[in-house]
């Protein structure tokens, strides 16, 4: 009787058990999403910034900007100040109807490479493939021919006199007179080779053909710099290339950390109309490097004239910079002024200003913990501190050298603002007159004229639209250029995001983000909530500008289906709130920020009752792909979902820059015998480096929740082994996990990466909010 009790009441609780999962699942608003997508936004509010094309030389400039009267063409005169139409676009738009004889819209025309010819004086553009100059003083539409259907000669290095063209041929270096109706070349060297070359691309296989040359003029156009870099004997990858008739391979030089053979540098002088060269003495370190990767305006300098160049030459730890000046002449160098900084200097802003061709230098240095600025004089003497404080001094924006003032941004001065708004200030050489000049309490996107003292200054928060306008050499506001305007929006429900604050692990580290909910958004009900992370150490993943797209909008679309998204900093993230902020997660890469996501998470959920704390899911991209796993296999009982997308999951095979400066490099020294070349045993010191990193792959056992891994399998940056090597190690684990390949992506997923972020939309919604429809269908925007 019992068991067929049971089987009578067997159907009736399995209906019960469905229907009540059914009721516990949540729909995704997919509808919603799309329609806040960061395309869709663009679309309906136009530009959210003023770029500046500033005109050689002039306090002018041009711009475009769309909003709901559709795209205008704006022309500026910042010394006057003053601001009108480049043209009248429904005449532009009639003369165009009567050449072409066919329609165009006045508020949209399509002009193509739309620019300012400083040689014609005039704007030229080309529509079809008919050339066009306009003059903006006789408002002249002037009709040129058609445009060549020949290659662009992107191979020609003008210098800038237009006098020279350099180039380079089978890896060597060449020249030749630009007014030589013979075209003559004038062969510089004979010492290229692939891998070891003067072409920028070194790797290339073809012969006899003019390609773009690493050259660099000087000002003056009297000579031209070049570095290049031996790759020989460093090691080989590759990437398959699957879109052709039949899959090609691509190869390419790559060093990774610890590795003995790595990259070295050589930079040599050429006069052309001598046509000597010179290889320039910068011998120091083992397996040193000359300027490069990461360091502000490549870390080589140079003034108006040719006789000398100024180049940052570092150590392979990191630590180590020396400002070296070399004669261009004779190749010899003087170390100026040298400086250590541990556990690594910050190349990201150091920056070297030469003042009257070396009478006088500035530089910028963390030695007192956070970035100031320095100035030392023609021998390499410190003369004094320009900036000092417990804030971090950004990027030069322009030097006024007659009135011996220095306009640069800066970040965490003013009390009170967040830390990561930067603000325009200026101060004289020896430290007095030190001005704020942008008052507002806002983040300040400045971009500096060409001649005089002008700036155009686009400033806003996350939930305050930009206002863009014009300011002088004092900061007072000359001129208003644009707002924008998010009335087009908010009629449709659109809301701005919010800005936070909260603690690190520690409990006492500030740390700053930003939070989109759905606007739909209802307080009594209960939200997952998906945590937009990178960790670093150059940037962190919340923006401090107003916008609709990029991140943002990606995120603002995906808290529509339903979620509270936030992205926020972590100890070590950014460079520009003091020395030992930046430098935390050293020796750590793959750890560091983790504790202070989840903690930070935490607090959150604490604050806010709709945070639902028991459904969390993470993603980032790039490091914030390795981050997002890690954090899903560190704490496996906080994170339920990851989408971890071309993330460096082992950093031992990621490229030898990222790894070594941010995890740390031991340089080893020991003594070994060998046999000279007379076969006499000597004692030679040999000098290797160790740098090993923890990686993802060695948490693959910890994984209980949902993981979905993503990569372009032509990714040259962060190699595709990365993600496979965790695929690997999740295998053998026996785990179960998603993977997806995009084929022929990169780095970045270019016109897949709408696809990619509707993956990204259903995978939370499946594993955070019960939805498993089928469906659902990809509303992928149509290219344009």
């Amino acid at each position: 009787m019992l068991s067929q009790s049971i089987k009578t009441l067997l159907p009736l609780l399995l209906f019960f058990f469905c229907f009540t999962s059914i009721s516990l699942a949540q729909k995704a608003n997919f509808e919603a999403a799309e329609r806040f997508t960061g395309e869709k936004m663009e679309k309906l509010i136009g530009s959210t910034s003023v770029y500046p094309r500033w005109i050689e030389d002039t306090d002018q400039f041009w711009y475009t900007y769309e909003n709901a009267e559709g795209k205008n063409w704006y022309f500026v005169n910042a010394a006057r100040p003053s601001q009108r139409m480049l043209f009248d676009q429904e005449e532009m738009a009639a003369q165009l109807a009567e050449i072409f004889n066919r329609p165009f819209n006045a508020k949209d025309l399509d002009l193509k490479d739309f620019e300012y010819n400083t040689d014609k004086e005039r704007f030229t553009f080309h529509v079809d493939s008919i050339e066009f100059t306009y003059n903006l003083n006789g408002n002249q539409l002037i009709k040129g021919d058609s445009l060549s259907e020949e290659k662009e000669e992107d191979w020609a290095n003008f210098s800038p006199d237009s006098t020279w063209i350099a180039f380079a041929k089978d890896h060597n270096l060449y020249v030749m007179r630009a007014n030589d109706e013979d075209s003559t070349e004038i062969q510089l060297t004979d010492d290229g080779e692939r891998w070891f070359s003067y072409q920028a691309q070194d790797g290339d296989t073809t012969s006899n053909k003019r390609l773009a040359a690493r050259a660099n003029w000087f000002e003056d156009s009297q000579k031209l710099w070049v570095k290049r870099q031996d790759k020989r004997k460093v090691d080989e990858l590759w990437v398959i290339d699957s879109s052709g008739e039949r899959p090609s391979l691509e190869t390419y030089k790559y060093s990774m950390p610890g590795e003995e053979d790595i990259y070295i540098d050589e930079i040599k002088v050429f006069d052309p109309e001598a046509q000597t060269s010179v290889t320039l003495d910068t011998d120091k370190w083992e397996d040193q490097s000359l300027g490069g990767a990461y360091f502000n305006d490549g870390g080589i300098f140079e003034t108006e004239r040719s006789d000398y160049l100024y180049i940052l030459r570092r150590d392979r730890t990191w630590s180590k910079i020396d400002v070296i000046k070399a004669n261009t002449a004779t190749g010899e160098t003087e170390v100026l002024f040298s400086e250590e900084s541990k556990p690594y200097f910050n190349t990201r802003y150091a920056q070297l200003a030469i003042i009257n061709e070396g009478e006088e230098f500035i530089w910028w240095s963390e030695r007192t913990g956070w970035g100031q600025l320095y100035r030392y004089d023609s021998e390499g003497n410190l003369k004094n501190a320009i900036t000092t404080g417990y804030y971090t001094v950004g990027d030069i924006a322009k030097i006024d050298t007659t009135a011996q003032t220095i306009y640069f941004s800066a970040y965490g001065r003013e009390a009170g603002q967040n830390p990561y708004f930067e603000n325009l200030y200026s101060v004289r050489f020896d430290g007095s007159r030190f001005r704020h000049l942008t008052p507002e309490d806002a983040n300040h996107n400045i971009s500096e004229s060409e001649k005089g003292n002008y700036f155009v200054d686009n400033y806003s928060k996350v939930d305050q639209p930009t206002t863009t306008v014009i300011r002088n050499a004092s900061g007072e506001v000359t001129l208003q250029l644009q707002q924008v305007d998010m009335k087009p929006a908010e009629n449709i429900g659109w809301q701005a995001p919010e800005e936070f604050k909260l603690k690190a692990a520690d409990g006492a580290t500030d740390l700053y983000g930003v939070m989109w909910k759905p606007f739909d958004f209802d307080s009594t009900k209960s939200y997952p909530i998906i945590a937009y992370v990178y960790p670093g150490p150059q940037t962190e993943p919340f923006p401090t500008s107003f916008s609709v797209t990029g991140s943002t909008g990606r995120n603002q679309a995906l808290s529509q289906l339903g979620f509270v998204v936030v992205a926020f900093g972590n100890r070590g993230g950014s460079p520009i709130r003091s020395k030992y902020y930046h430098n935390y997660g050293y020796g750590d890469l793959r750890d560091y920020p983790l504790a202070d996501n989840k903690y930070g998470i935490e607090q959150l959920a604490t604050r806010h009752s709709f945070i639902n704390q028991n459904k969390v899911g993470i993603f980032g991209h790039s490091g914030g792909g390795f981050m997002s796993t890690a954090a899903l296999l560190t704490y496996p009982d906080f994170y339920d979902v990851a989408v971890s997308s071309a993330g460096n999951h082992d950093n031992n095979i990621y490229n030898i820059w990222w790894s070594e400066v941010h995890n740390g490099v031991k340089e080893n020294r020991k003594m070994v015998k060998e046999m000279n070349e007379d076969s006499v045993e000597v004692e030679k010191e040999e000098i290797t480096f160790d740098a090993p990193i923890e990686t993802n792959p060695a948490l693959a056992e910890n994984l209980k929740g949902h993981l979905l891994l993503v990569h372009g399998d032509m990714d040259n940056n962060v190699h595709p082994a990365n993600t496979l090597r965790l695929a690997d190690a999740l295998i053998k684990a026996g785990k179960r996990f998603d993977m997806m390949i995009l084929p022929g992506r990169r780095h970045g997923f270019g016109p897949y990466q709408p696809y990619f972020e509707r993956q990204k939309w259903y995978y939370f919604a499946e594993h955070l909010l019960g939805d498993y429809r089928t469906n659902v269908n990809f509303n992928l925007p149509e290219d344009e």
